[in-house]
């Protein structure tokens, strides 16, 4: 469903932001969420198909970010071993919680956290997944470009990944506050960073 800017859509966003931060999208209702609004049941869908789709509208543009900033770490990393078979140390998902997630704390908690029953309640999991595709494929293009790195299986990056990703949304799980999820993660960049280095041969 194409998003709305209308005042009507603003505020209807606006009240099913505040169940799904409260019920979670599982116990969240349209009739509360009406409410909110103060509008009827039959208005609220005039503006999504159902529940599910208006908790994607609300996810989905964080969702996209994420995606985006990943996707371009990966190229940040894969086209400097193409060309000159040299591994330079560019950014990690530490930079991506600062820049992207932190930024913007409620919305990923909201994805994270608040998903369950939906199509995202696995969500980090699919995440970690991604990222082990990609490490794994990278790591094969490192080697065929003559650099020495370790070997790894898939079960042992999914370790290493999972324990990562894990750690690293822990504070936008719980809703930290902003200054010490910071610090949260400044405790999480000096214990996994040089790991991650030594790891990619850096």
């Amino acid at each position: 469903m194409p998003r709305d800017k209308s005042i009507s859509h603003i505020k209807i966003m606006a009240a099913a932001k505040a169940e799904f931060l409260e019920m979670g999208f599982e116990k969240a209702s349209m009739r509360s969420i009406a409410e909110r609004c103060g509008m009827t049941a039959a208005g609220i869908y005039r503006h999504c198909i159902d529940k599910e789709d208006l908790f994607y509208q609300l996810v989905s543009p964080a969702e996209e970010k994420l995606m985006e900033w990943a996707k371009a770490h990966m190229r940040r990393y894969e086209e400097p071993v193409r060309k000159s078979r040299k591994v330079v140390w560019r950014d990690s998902f530490i930079d991506m919680m600062r820049e992207v997630v932190y930024p913007d704390m409620e919305d990923y908690h909201l994805l994270v956290a608040k998903s369950k029953g939906s199509k995202y309640e696995n969500y980090l999991h699919d995440m970690t997944q991604m990222a082990q595709d990609s490490f794994l494929t990278y790591l094969d293009e490192m080697r065929a470009s003559g650099i020495n790195v370790p070997k790894l299986s898939a079960g042992q990056l999914h370790l290493l990944l999972t324990a990562y990703i894990t750690a690293l949304f822990e504070p936008v799980v719980h809703n930290y506050p902003k200054e010490e999820a910071d610090e949260a993660l400044t405790t999480l960049e000096q214990f996994f960073l040089p790991g991650w280095k030594k790891l990619m041969g850096t």
